[in-house]
């Protein structure tokens, strides 16, 4: 599977009263990571969203392992894991600029469609980028 990454600078607004990053914010960062994966294969959320297609997480698991802190610059890492016919599975990590573990995730997410809010089959343009980036 191809692995893609993208840099992201902790800002104070990130953290909580002790300067760490607030547990919430990481899930941030690995959607950020996300849509910036799909962005770099010219696929566009808002224009699937005008199309009524929608992708949404359907199960998220994180794993703690060391805190980013204030001004810290950290990588958020995403690869497509499976591939299945209404959704996808990343594998997600979080480093820290010396390589260091800080967080990792497994997500899925479903493809909807989003007028009834219920799974649908992903459809082939988008397949294909995820077939390309895998």
């Amino acid at each position: 599977m191809t692995e893609f990454s993208i840099p992201v600078r902790i800002y104070y607004e990130d953290t909580d009263a002790g300067g760490i990053v607030y547990n919430a914010n990481y899930v941030k960062f690995f959607e950020r990571a996300r849509t910036e994966w799909l962005r770099s294969f010219g696929i566009q959320q808002d224009r699937l969203l005008e199309e009524g297609i929608a992708f949404v997480v359907k199960h998220l698991d994180l794993d703690f392992k060391s805190p980013a802190r204030f001004n810290d610059m950290i990588h958020v890492f995403c690869e497509p894991a499976k591939l299945g016919a209404a959704s996808i599975v990343f594998s997600q990590r979080i480093e820290a600029e010396d390589g260091r573990i800080l967080v990792t995730a497994e997500a899925k997410i479903a493809c909807v469609n989003l007028a009834e809010m219920k799974p649908m089959i992903i459809p082939d343009t988008v397949k294909e980028v995820f077939k390309r980036g895998s």
